[in-house]
């Protein structure tokens, strides 16, 4: 019988196109995926995995550029966001029909916050689009969600790993992937991403490396406003996810390095899922080793 394993996808923007090549080695080495929970992309990705799309999701995922991502952003002027985020989820709705949490072939829970009340909403039943869309509202990028009489946004700023939301089966292992590890001091910048880059229209790559300036502006001596908030939101959900994982002890942790990717970098799926299948075999073989 193959060895169950209960995942927990963190949150982490593009870096968690990672969790398609963890899940893909996983499987390949006779895991079997029993359950999986997510905050943000890492919910994105847990409920492809839990309906069985995830290789209609990653097929196309690994067709954008940074044109297409462009062209998936659909801006507003909002005074609580920059990015409606409905763009993307009409586009993955034309080749990923929408599906009941509860009808999924898994169990999985999707997390998002309670900006109001300053409390974790759990979504494990209903619309998985509706669940999705709430866990990856990234503050002051993607606008919040209105739900009931609150509003929500990215399931990462309470609880960046959920684990204590994956559901549990007896003899089954934890496997936690925390996309916010130890820095590898470069961003996956290889041939091949450059290469996917060339012959597009100079002014379309310089209003997406606009935008990448704008939310980063600033140096480490004067942060500019997204910079800045980015800067303090990543050393809080470093904590918060340092501070889950020691408490739950998994069986398995995945680390990715913070550093290797930036928010929008959906243009380096390959380079991605590549580092999040060395980082499982890495991990897959230290935990066999403890065990003999």
């Amino acid at each position: 019988m193959k060895q169950k394993v209960a995942l927990v996808l963190s949150s982490g923007g593009s870096k968690g196109l990672a969790h398609i090549g963890i899940i893909n080695e996983l499987e390949k080495q006779g895991f079997e995926i029993s359950s999986v929970s997510g905050s943000s992309i890492g919910s994105v990705i847990g409920g492809l995995c839990a309906m069985d799309k995830l290789p209609e999701y990653t097929e196309w995922v690994k067709t954008l550029n940074k044109k297409n991502i462009w062209d998936l952003m659909d801006f507003t002027l909002s005074s609580n966001g920059l990015i409606k985020g409905e763009k993307v989820f009409n586009k993955m709705k034309t080749f990923i029909p929408d599906m009941l949490i509860e009808d999924m072939r898994i169990p999985f829970t999707a997390v998002a916050t309670d900006i109001i009340n300053e409390k974790e909403v759990v979504f494990s039943d209903g619309s998985f689009y509706e669940a999705i869309r709430a866990s990856v509202a990234i503050p002051s990028l993607i606008t919040p969600v209105k739900y009931k009489d609150t509003l929500l946004i990215d399931g990462g700023v309470l609880n960046p790993v959920p684990i204590q939301y994956v559901a549990r089966e007896n003899n089954d292992i934890l496997v936690v992937v925390n996309l916010y590890g130890n820095k590898m001091n470069t961003i996956i910048n290889p041939k091949t991403v450059m290469e996917k880059q060339e012959g597009f229209n100079l002014t379309i790559n310089d209003f997406v490396n606009g935008i990448n300036k704008f939310i980063s502006s600033g140096d480490q001596k004067s942060l500019g406003y997204f910079s800045l908030l980015n800067t303090a939101t990543y050393a809080m959900v470093h904590k918060l996810a340092k501070d889950n994982v020691e408490k739950h002890k998994p069986d398995i942790v995945i680390n990715i390095p913070f550093d290797s990717a930036s928010t929008f970098d959906f243009f380096k799926a390959d380079e991605l899922i590549k580092l999040g299948e060395d980082a499982t075999i890495k991990a897959i073989s230290e935990y066999l080793n403890s065990r003999k």
